[in-house]
């Protein structure tokens, strides 16, 4: 049986592996892992599918809307948005109405790559949560956002 501490202790256990933010660590580094394979067959990056998914559910957002969506940098974010108006996947204007932000939409090239990438995706999501007993799965969701809301701001 696995040593742990009480609830109430500042250490959630002696070994380092079963820290949750190492668990948490492990499994967000295990689903990179396997999403870079499925997507490297499509000729994508995690960042750049992020953004076609985020594009397709809300057209018209800006370089530092999907940056903040994606979990990279505003430069980094100009960057996958700049690879994709390359590939033909997202369209953008030259310049902004107004302000800085330029609004960037799904080409039809986009969607296609989407919508041919998306099945290889939730294949993985399927595998990662498939040994979690259904019953469980609502709790663990509202815990995974308990515990990034716990840490924002």
């Amino acid at each position: 049986m696995e040593e742990s501490a009480s609830p109430e202790s500042p250490e959630p256990a002696k070994d380092v592996t079963q820290h949750v933010g190492y668990l948490l660590k492990r499994a967000q580094a295990a689903l990179r892992g396997a999403m870079d394979k499925v997507l490297r067959e499509h000729g994508l990056t995690v960042p750049q599918y992020a953004t076609l998914e985020l594009l397709a559910l809300h057209p018209g957002m800006s370089n530092a809307d999907l940056a903040r969506a994606t979990f990279v940098t505003r430069q980094s974010g100009n960057v996958v948005l700049r690879g994709l108006q390359e590939a033909g996947l997202i369209s953008r204007p030259e310049t902004a109405d107004h302000g800085r932000a330029r609004p960037a939409h799904l080409t039809e090239e986009g969607r296609a790559r989407l919508a041919a990438v998306q099945s290889a995706v939730y294949a993985v999501e399927q595998r990662m949560v498939e040994p979690i007993p259904p019953q469980r799965m609502a709790a663990l969701l509202t815990d995974l956002g308990l515990i990034a809301a716990a840490l924002e701001e």
